[in-house]
């Protein structure tokens, strides 16, 4: 499957036939996907279908084993880098289920973070004033309080602060490409809104950047219309369309697709 809009644009992310595995089982079955600069990507897709498999595998999370195909990031072999060095590339995975990180403040992690994204693209980070003050404006868009910032990492937030952190660290590393892996689980409708306005802002000052959303419902296309819907299931993409799509699955379910 390729690109249905925005097709003058390179391509950001190149995934042809992957084929991965988690404990000898197979997950992946031969996916395709095309992501190009300014565009927003959504995949939906029944429980088990492979989708949280496809974020972590991008990602590089330890136990995903890939057996076939190859992916390319801006270019780059993707399945030959390091988690880190992905990050440093510029792909930013926001977990489906975030994790505590107690005894090291936001705002600590977020000047690290920073620091070594700076580092890795050989650029002069900021100096703690600017980072102070990008910081909380960053987070007041996010009605995020100023006191949420000296908290430890996700220790003891709420299912929204923990979806609103993770879009936080978004836009403070501002990666090329952001992976959100049911981001609008467990927000609420006025949470989901602000995330909303998160995302589509991140695209929207640079266009060279662009979002894949793994999602289970059609609420949060509400507040960020994909350019592309895709249907994951049985391991691979088997229908793609526009919002449309998305609002003909929340109606009908998945049953009606034809199994590729």
């Amino acid at each position: 499957m390729s690109d249905m809009a925005n097709t003058a644009a390179h391509p950001l992310l190149e995934i042809d036939d992957l084929h991965a595995e988690v404990d000898g089982k197979a997950i992946l079955k031969g996916l395709s996907l095309t992501v190009r600069a300014g565009s927003v990507h959504a995949i939906m897709g029944p429980n088990g279908s492979g989708k949280s498999t496809l974020a972590n595998v991008l990602a590089g999370k330890p136990g995903y084993e890939v057996t076939g195909g190859s992916v390319r990031f801006d270019g780059q072999d993707l399945l030959a880098m390091e988690p880190e060095e992905r990050a440093h590339a510029g792909l930013f995975l926001a977990f489906q289920y975030p994790v505590e990180i107690p005894g090291v403040s936001n705002m600590e992690f977020l000047k690290t973070a920073m620091e070594a994204a700076a580092k890795a693209r050989q650029e002069t980070p900021l100096t703690t004033a600017e980072f102070m003050k990008k910081l909380r404006g960053t987070a007041s868009e996010l009605d995020l309080a100023a006191d949420f910032l000296k908290r430890g990492v996700n220790e003891g937030f709420s299912g929204g602060e923990k979806k609103r952190n993770e879009i936080l660290q978004m836009k403070l590393l501002a990666p090329k490409f952001a992976l959100l892996d049911e981001t609008d689980s467990g927000l609420d409708i006025d949470a989901l809104a602000v995330v909303g306005n998160g995302v589509n802002a991140f695209v929207d000052e640079d266009r060279t950047r662009a979002v894949l959303m793994i999602t289970h419902y059609q609420r949060l296309l509400n507040h960020i219309v994909p350019d592309v819907v895709h249907v994951l299931a049985d391991g691979r993409i088997v229908e793609s369309g526009d919002k449309q799509l998305a609002l003909t699955l929340e109606e009908r379910g998945y049953a009606w697709l034809k199994r590729a």
